[in-house]
């Protein structure tokens, strides 16, 4: 069970939420069906997939649906990925003016080769001019709307960024930070550094400091609160197939009726609900069944992980296309089954290894933006690729 704290609340300009907690945007994970799950069992606020400012300015189609909240979100959070200031300033202006967002976040963490090797994600803060327009003018844009930033500490452990991004974006006028213990360089592996969190908080005075990375349950979101003073925590990995995590978390460390009921018995049945309910919502998000049920396949090995369910079984869920044929393969399983305990436990998806970040060429040369720079950067946002 988990240690019960008191926190003082978190609120992110307007926002006041019932429990200090981020669900850390995914590609390909935190759509409206996986959000709408996570808040069935929760408190907290929940942020879509990146959405690239590009394309969301053209209009394009899957990005527009992407944006798209469903009735019950409430408040609508929207993370959005930009290197150029102009588009990022409109395509907040855009979300703002449109009355599609209550809240928006600007993406400076990203370590994926693609989006770094053009100067975006983790790479974009080195160059302190660019990082400070963007910021500058997307938090004017956004005006009421409170506007945040979740970055890493840096490219890698020579070319660390997070202390400045930090002050800066607070003097930018943003709401709160959030930050990623771990270098580009290291993606997702090895162990986070949670003294950087305590660092930056130490360094950013005036906003709440969201701390993320290695939050695998509510005990370890309290010892992160606890060790570096951070105001709230941003959960990514950790609720892959756990979306009663969320759960876990407002007890731990909400106000009264963050979270109601007791902590979750996590048998077999449960889990099997749990997926069935994504799987529901997934066919109601894509509005095809076929689909929906393709989506839930890359889900079976993390809902499932360390519980009595049978290579047979397991390849049968990962291949399926319908809701009958979920129910069909569930109910083959013994669901009186118990929680397995650590075998449950730790890690969720693929952490990766360290490796040499992907950059422009000439990227670390200087923190101040060069004209070859700025072309690499003039072909990123030419990337309409729907988030």
């Amino acid at each position: 069970m988990s240690t019960l704290v008191t926190p003082a609340a978190l609120r992110i300009g307007p926002i006041a939420l019932d429990a200090p907690v981020v669900l850390a945007p995914m590609a390909g994970i935190t759509n409206t069906a996986f959000r709408r799950l996570c808040r069935e069992y929760g408190a907290g606020l929940y942020v879509s997939e990146m959405i690239t400012t590009r394309a969301l300015v053209e209009r394009n189609a899957t990005t527009m649906r992407l944006i798209t909240h469903h009735e019950s979100e409430t408040p609508r959070s929207i993370q959005l990925y930009g290197v150029d200031p102009a588009t990022t300033e409109a395509a907040v202006r855009l979300l703002v003016e449109e009355d599609r967002a209550d809240h928006i976040d600007l993406n400076f963490g990203c370590p994926v080769p693609k989006v770094t090797r053009k100067g975006g994600g983790a790479a974009l803060p080195w160059k302190l001019g660019l990082f400070r327009e963007i910021v500058t003018r997307a938090a004017r844009a956004a005006g009421e709307v409170p506007l945040t930033v979740k970055m890493r500490k840096g490219i890698d452990g020579d070319h660390l960024t997070y202390l400045d991004a930090g002050r800066i974006a607070e003097d930018a006028g943003v709401a709160a930070v959030a930050l990623h213990a771990r270098t580009a360089a290291e993606f997702y592996s090895g162990t986070a550094d949670w003294d950087a969190i305590t660092r930056l908080k130490e360094a950013v005075t005036s906003v709440p400091v969201l701390g993320n990375g290695d939050i695998w349950s509510a005990e370890d979101a309290v010892r992160m609160m606890a060790e570096t003073g951070c105001d709230g925590v941003v959960v990514g990995r950790g609720c892959l197939g756990r979306p009663w995590l969320f759960g876990d978390l407002a007890r731990a460390l909400g106000g009264p009726g963050a979270a109601a009921g007791a902590p979750v018995d996590a048998t077999l049945g449960f889990v099997a609900r749990a997926f069935r309910r994504h799987a529901e919502l997934l066919v109601e998000f894509f509005e095809d069944e076929d689909r929906g049920c393709r989506d839930i396949r890359k889900h079976v090995a993390w809902y499932f992980k360390g519980y009595p369910v049978g290579g047979e079984t397991r390849a049968q869920l990962a291949t399926v296309s319908s809701l009958a044929e979920i129910d069909a393969l569930l109910a083959t399983l013994d669901l009186d089954a118990p929680y397995p305990g650590a075998a449950a436990e730790g890690q969720r998806g693929r952490a990766g290894t360290p490796k040499r970040p992907a950059l422009p060429d000439g990227w670390l040369a200087s923190r101040d933006l060069g004209a070859e720079a700025s072309r690499t950067l003039a072909e990123a946002e030419v990337d309409s690729s729907g988030g």
